[in-house]
């Protein structure tokens, strides 16, 4: 029985490390309604903007808009939820397809005293190819 439980626990242990995908960099972010974080990304000689913002907290459901590479969206992310958070791919699909670099951007509470939204930002880069450059002063 003792031998059956390591061999489980080992399994697990293995499991967890190659299933886990580690980030290059995170970041907490608090924002009040309608302050926008913006965000320069910088690789291989270009620069792009990453705006975003949010404009109503109700149910749990936080309303948040956000622009990249002049793509405008608008994405309702849920407290606990499935819809916790956005994926957000930095490069084209052009030459590096499966070595693509993106950022979550995850929901994690919301301060009723205050009337902040907290964020956690991860940024995803096996190639150490992208910079972030926080351009307003919400990001610890």
């Amino acid at each position: 029985m003792v031998r059956f439980l390591q061999v489980i626990l080992l399994l697990s242990v293995f499991s967890v490390s190659i299933n886990a995908q580690l980030y290059e960099a995170s970041y907490n972010i608090k924002l009040k309604k309608d302050k926008t974080e913006k965000i320069l990304v910088k690789y291989d000689g270009i620069e792009k903007l990453l705006k975003f913002r949010w404009t109503l907290y109700h149910n749990d459901g936080l309303v948040l808009f956000r622009s990249y590479d002049q793509i405008v969206a608008q994405n309702i992310l849920y407290l606990g939820h499935t819809n916790q958070s956005i994926r957000l791919e930095l490069k084209s699909r052009a030459g590096g397809f499966y070595s693509l670099p993106y950022i979550i951007l995850k929901f994690v509470k919301f301060d009723y005293q205050t009337q902040e939204a907290t964020f956690e930002l991860f940024l995803f880069d096996k190639k150490k190819q992208i910079d972030l450059k926080f351009l307003t002063k919400e990001a610890l």
